[in-house]
């Protein structure tokens, strides 16, 4: 089991913990968090595009010139696509793009996510994160202390309501739960911060 060591809110170890190697420490397999990445983006699709088409277009009743002697091609609606003002070619209409996956391939993907960044050291395991009030400072000066600076995912297991409002103005910052973490932010993150309690309920949840 890899360990990892525990810091408070100021940076200093105070302990380790022992990562369930089935959810940490699997070979990462890459058309999974693929498959599951491009799922979770297409699914956020509104897919409300649309454009008409020469159906649609309205006029087209009447011939737009006479068939010879201008020099210009033959046409015999305003409405063709090869007008201007006419229509669109295929055009877009509106559609879902949503589609599901298979859960085991969702399940793999997130222990791939997981295990990646253990392996790429940007796993960050906190004792506890509490904040007496909303304070956005206060978080700064944390992630700064656990080298979290850059783009960070926080995932507590319980939602703390003054976390999420110290974390919410902070560029590149989000938070998360056991329960709504996804692949796709754990990607996009450079750093994954787990709450002790969350990284257990991890494995409570995927063991």
């Amino acid at each position: 089991m890899a360990q990892v060591k525990v810091l408070n809110m100021a940076g200093e170890a105070v302990g380790e913990i022992k990562l369930n190697d089935a959810i940490f420490g699997i070979e990462p397999n890459e058309y999974a968090v693929q498959a599951v990445v491009k799922n979770y983006l297409a699914n956020q699709r509104q897919g409300t595009q649309s454009a008409k088409d020469r159906g649609e277009v309205r006029g087209g009743g009447r011939k737009p010139f006479r068939q010879k002697g201008t020099g210009r091609h033959r046409q015999g609606s305003s409405t063709d696509p090869s007008q201007i003002g006419g229509g669109v070619v295929f055009a877009p209409k509106p559609r879902s793009y949503r589609y599901s996956l298979p859960k085991k391939l969702k399940r793999l993907a997130l222990k791939s996510a997981l295990s990646a960044k253990v392996a790429d050291k940007e796993l960050i395991v906190v004792d506890e994160l509490k904040f007496e009030e909303p304070k956005t400072k206060e978080m700064i000066k944390v992630l700064k202390n656990i080298n979290a600076e850059k783009k960070a995912l926080i995932v507590m297991d319980e939602k703390d309501i003054n976390v999420v409002k110290s974390a919410s103005n902070i560029p590149g910052v989000r938070t998360a739960l056991v329960s709504t973490m996804n692949v796709y932010e754990i990607v996009n993150h450079y750093s994954l911060v787990l709450t002790k309690a969350a990284a257990e309920r991890i494995e409570e949840v995927y063991a």
